[in-house]
């Protein structure tokens, strides 16, 4: 099942990804995917919103750190592999342990780790549509997304 709609500003990301953080419960994936600059890490912003993480307005890109956890009523793995150039550099940072573990996994470039994904998860990907417009595209890997993104009612 693949949903979208289109973002009109960056308030409107940050509230689709609060909306989505509340739903998250620990073990879930999100995928995120898009070019530079398209909203990946303001969307990850907002769920960490949902997920309670106080200093949300803190979260940034881990680009050269890989992984990045925040506190919330559940954890927040934001991982970004833009910089990887191949799969096994992901597997040294233990992906699999925060996967199937007590958070919520975020992976920015998702699109190039796609083979370590776990077979249920979500992935986002995010066009630029115009100056602040996005067109956020959902689609769910598993019934448990399924029914997620038609709660959400996207």
């Amino acid at each position: 099942m693949a949903r979208s709609f289109v973002s009109k500003t960056r308030d409107e990301t940050i509230n689709f990804g609060k909306r989505l953080g509340k739903s998250l419960k620990a073990g879930d994936v999100v995928g995120l995917s898009g070019q530079l600059g398209s909203g990946k890490t303001v969307l990850t912003k907002g769920i960490a919103r949902g997920l309670g993480v106080k200093q949300s307005s803190y979260v940034n890109s881990p680009s050269f750190v890989i992984l990045k956890e925040y506190k919330g009523r559940i954890p927040l793995y934001h991982f970004d592999v833009y910089r990887l150039k191949d799969i096994l550099q992901f597997s040294t940072v233990g992906y699999d342990e925060y996967f199937y573990g007590k958070g919520v996994s975020v992976v920015e470039w998702a699109d190039k780790v796609k083979e370590a994904l776990p077979k249920e998860y979500l992935m986002i990907n995010i066009d630029i549509a115009g100056s602040s417009k996005r067109r956020i595209s959902a689609k769910a890997h598993g019934k448990r997304y399924e029914k997620m993104l038609e709660k959400m009612k996207l």
